[in-house]
Parts: structure tokens; sequence; C-alpha cells
């Protein structure tokens, strides 16, 4: 058994305590669906997860401040940017929303090679501070991995996925528009967010210019009009403030705070442990199957056993696969389920690195209202219907038309009236767009555990061995190029590229190393993300991605999860869990 030198309180408060039906680690994005999913159908739930409890509206401290009611108006100290390099780098990472970031020495880790690994401990993990992002896959991206050779096969097609995609669309809240466009299909929409007056004329230009590229309203987890449904979550109509990371008061972005774990607290059958930081599964050497999460608290460190029928694992990507090399036992010597010793193994990410900007000319007598929280979306039109670039994979872009204040920059008080009359003066338009790239999974992309440093926990940190490759760099110069020509196709003056050289992490779409495959030999997990070596636990969130893709893959971690809960609920009634 794992972790038998640890202080072990196995019958704390009696077993009968103890035990429930099904055990969910982890509260985010997929974790909350699960125990949504779960809960809904009669199944008493424990979700563990390792931060502190975050209940919606309660605990988002910074929801309705004003700029200048922040000490350092928004900005973070010297200091704490020299110890936190890298959280300070993170997409919406400021003083308003720091409170839901890992600090980086809060839970270190070892990089082999520079890799960004942003966290958010806490219930609801990242989802209160996720892009929001929705588009769906199309069904290339399920097929083009194995049939161009640079991935395995997915056990499942989006035929199989897509009433998942509708199911959790409906719930969640999605805005965004029917366009018809092969590359990304369409789905359950709330209205979208309208384009301003220099997109809708760039769209014109850019469509009237190419047949295979298309600019679109993008498909966002906003909810622009609240149905029933969302009423009946007590979630409210989207502001258009753009404060969405500091926690939403109305509702109006989807998140595991303010839709799915309520909605299954509502039911009677949750319960959500905080401060569990989770040791690792336990198996049953008699019973051939896992019976249970060891967790160590995180203010006690007292260790305790809890145990269930079933086990939904959804740490997030990288620490799934973290609790899942840690749980060892003589049937799986080298981590649960790694029959195959591929586990860790082909972990990949997206490509952020490439970003392209000019001037817009004209509409100086227009401008919009609101602080619109959904860009634009350029869908995938690279190596679609076949592979005719010297790159695999593809990407899609986000875009957006703005109008600048250049007059507040040029003046030099910073304070005052006139810096106040400088403030009410717009500039001239511009426009960006940048891009988000498939990677290839490779083995020598990997996560381990140290063999000699571990954590405040006794658990090993994890060891990161993460890189780019000449594909990606091809793809990124590709990007650069056409996103440029796009730019000019629209009139778009001064264009200028720029490639950040982000380390790999700083996506946080992080994904693989536990994946779904039809082979044992080849994968860890089914079609219905169970271990092929053991059947009552399920991986749902990013570890289980047998590829990237180029679309943002939250949502299709939502139908993934809400599809195998379905799945483990009717097995269970058969009797085969």
């Amino acid at each position: 058994m794992p972790g038998d030198s640890l202080n072990v309180n196995i019958n704390s408060g009696g077993l009968q305590k103890n035990t429930f039906d099904a055990i969910v680690i982890g509260s985010g994005i997929s974790g909350g669906w699960a125990a949504k999913e779960l809960c809904e159908h009669g199944l008493k739930t424990l979700v563990l997860e390792r931060g502190r409890n975050v209940m919606h509206n309660k605990d988002y401290p910074t929801a309705t401040m004003r700029p200048w009611e922040f000490k350092h108006r928004g900005q973070m100290t010297e200091k704490f940017k020299e110890e936190n390099p890298l959280i300070t780098q993170a997409a919406g990472f400021d003083e308003s929303t720091a409170h839901f970031f890992i600090k980086d020495n809060d839970h270190p880790y070892v990089q082999q090679k520079p890799f960004e690994w942003i966290r958010g401990y806490q219930v609801g993990g990242k989802s209160l501070i996720w892009g929001r992002a929705c588009p769906r896959w199309s069904k290339y991206e399920f097929i083009n991995p194995a049939k161009y050779g640079y991935g395995i096969e997915w056990p499942i097609a989006y035929d199989d996925i897509a009433p998942w995609y509708s199911h959790v669309e409906t719930f969640a809240g999605i805005c965004g528009n029917k366009d018809g466009i092969e590359s990304m299909p369409d789905g359950e929409y709330l209205p979208p967010f309208e384009f301003n007056c220099a997109e809708k004329d760039i769209k014109q230009k850019l469509e009237s210019k190419y047949k295979d590229r298309f600019m679109i309203q993008g498909r966002w987890a906003q909810l622009s009009e609240p149905k029933d449904i969302h009423l009946k979550q007590g979630r409210g109509q989207c502001q258009a403030r753009d404060l969405c990371m500091r926690g939403c008061p109305f509702g109006g972005y989807f998140s595991s705070n303010s839709s799915t774990l309520p909605w299954a607290e509502r039911t009677g059958n949750l319960t959500i442990r905080p401060f569990s930081v989770v040791h690792s599964i336990i198996y049953d050497e008699q019973k051939l199957k896992a019976v249970g999460v060891r967790i160590i608290d995180t203010n006690t460190q007292e260790s305790t056993d809890y145990f269930a029928r079933i086990i939904f694992v959804n740490a997030s990507a990288l620490n799934t696969n973290l609790i899942l090399m840690n749980s060892t036992s003589n049937r799986f010597p080298n981590g649960f389920g790694n029959d195959n010793g591929l586990l860790g193994k082909y972990v990949c990410f997206q490509n952020y690195r490439g970003s392209v900007g000019g001037d817009v000319d004209g509409y100086l007598d227009k401008y919009y209202y609101g602080r619109r929280t959904a860009e634009c979306m350029v869908p995938n039109f690279r190596n679609i219907h076949k592979n005719d670039m010297d790159f695999v994979g593809g990407y899609m872009a986000f875009t957006a038309c703005y109008r600048a204040n250049e007059n507040a920059g040029g003046v030099a008080e910073q304070i005052g009236g006139t810096y106040k009359d400088a403030l009410a003066e717009a500039g001239p338009w511009g426009m960006y767009m940048y891009m988000q790239g498939e990677t290839i999974p490779k083995e020598t992309n990997y996560v381990a555990l140290s063999k000699d440093k571990k954590d405040g926990w006794g658990i090993p940190l994890l060891v990161t061995n993460v890189d780019y490759d000449d594909n990606d760099e091809k793809l990124l110069k590709d990007f650069l190029t056409q996103a440029s020509e796009m730019l000019d196709a629209s009139d778009v003056k001064n264009i200028t590229q720029h490639d950040n050289h982000w380390a790999p992490g700083r996506d946080i779409h992080e994904m693989g190393a536990c994946r779904m495959g039809k082979d044992p030999k080849t994968s860890l997990l089914n079609e219905n993300n169970q271990f092929h070596s053991c059947k009552n636990v399920f991986v749902t969130d990013g570890a289980c991605m047998t590829s990237t893709a180029n679309q943002s893959p939250s949502i299709l971690y939502m139908a993934l999860t809400a599809r195998a809960v379905n799945y483990a609920i009717d097995e269970m009634k058969k009797g085969n869990l």
C-alpha cells in the first residue's frame, strides 16, 4: 500500500463516514462537471480539493473594487515579481486576481527545460481564471493526427462527442453564432457579442479576398442572454465589465463556483473537502480495483483514506499525472495503470508565440459600448482535408479591433486634470491577431517524479521536460506570414510581427501524458476515459487528451467528463463497476 509510513487515519469518524459512491479529485472545470453529473444521478460524491474553499460571490474580494481602491493600482510590487517570476507573466494576473493563483514557491517543481506551470489551488480551480473560449473541435482534429502520422488514433470521433458538446453548452451558457464553418462546427449558442464597426468592415474585406478564411464572432462561456436553465443556477447576464478573473458576482461567465458545484450541492449528495492534498489512489490487490484515495490535510498534516466505488481524477493535467505516478502498488509499481510505461509521456500544449498588429484608418466618429469580454476568432484553414504544408497540425487565431487612447500615454502627468482630459480623448483604431497552434505529442516531452526532492507533504516534486520543436517553428512562421497578409488584405496599415518566445506552459493548456486510445500498448485510457487496466478509475481532465488540436480545449474536457460519468452510471447499474 502506498504511504504505509504515513500516520494514516483510515477510520477517521468511522469507515462508513469516509465511504462515498464516488470520489472526484479536483474541483476545476472538469471536476465540477463530474460532481454535477454524479450528484444528479443520486451518487453520494466527495470532491477533494487541495486548496482553500471559495464560495461564489462571498469569496470574490476584488469583484467590485475600483482601480483607485487597489494599493498599487493593479500592479504587483517589484519584490513580488522577483519572488514569483512565473505567475506574474500569466494572462490575467495582477493585483486584482492574485488571490486565485498559486505563488511560485508554494508548490515548487523541477524544470529540466523551461516550463511555466500556472496553477490555481482553490475550490473552482482555474475555472475562476480561465480564458472562457469554447469553440468545438471538428471531425478532422480527431482524425488527422493518426491520418498524417503525428499522433495515435483517437478512440472516439466527433459524432461520439457532439451530443455531449450540446449537453454542456446548454447548461454552461456559450455565446456565439452559427457560421457553418467546417473546421469549427456550430453548437448550442446564446446570441454572440456583436462586431464593432471596424470589425464588420474588416470581416467583409477579409472574406472577399479569401474563400477559406473567416472572421467570426467568438464562442465564449459568457451569458449574453441567460436562459431559464441559467437563471435556475442563480446566474445573470454578463455585464461586459471585462473583470472576469476577479470572480463574477453576476455569474455572467461559467465557473465551477457559479454553476456546477452549487447545482451539485442542491441535490444533497455533494461533500467538498478543501485543504486536501491527494497523496495517491489506493488499489486493492484482492479486489483487483481501486477502492479509495489517500489525502493529506494541508493544515494538520494528518493523512486520511476515503473510499468509493468509482474515482474520477480531475486534478488538472500535470497534477493528475503527479498523483497517478505517486500511486504505486504491487500491481502498479511504476504508477497507477502504467503497464506500458507511458504515464507522464507525450505531454503537449498549445503554441501562443505569434502575434501581429497594425493600424486601422477611419471610424474616428465611432466608438463601442462596454468592455466586451469576447474576441473574434479566425478558425483554422491549414492541413484540414490534406496535409499540404511543410508542417503538421493547424492553428486558429483570436483577433479584435480596438480604439487606442494614445493621448493619455503622451501626457507627462499621470494624475490630475490634464491626465483626465487626455483620457477623455480616444486615439486611432488598431487591430491585433494572435495564434493558438497545435503541437505534436512526443514521447520526449514528459513529466516525472523527482528522485530526491519532495514537497511540504512528503510527495515527490514534479519534474518537467517539455520543449518546442521544428514543427512548432514552421507553424509559427506560417502564422506570422499569413496573419500579416490577412491584415494587409483588410487594409490594416503599419503591420508588425512578434514572436514572444514564451516557454511552454504559459498557455495554461497543458495536456496529455495519460492519454486515451484504442490500444493498451500505446495509451492508458479507453474510449470511455477508463484505465485499460482498472475500470473504476476515470481521467477526464486535460491529462486524457490524445492530441491538442488548435481550438481551446476546456469545453471538450466538460463534454468528455459528462459522457464518461453517464457511461459510469450505466455500468454501475449493470453491476459492472
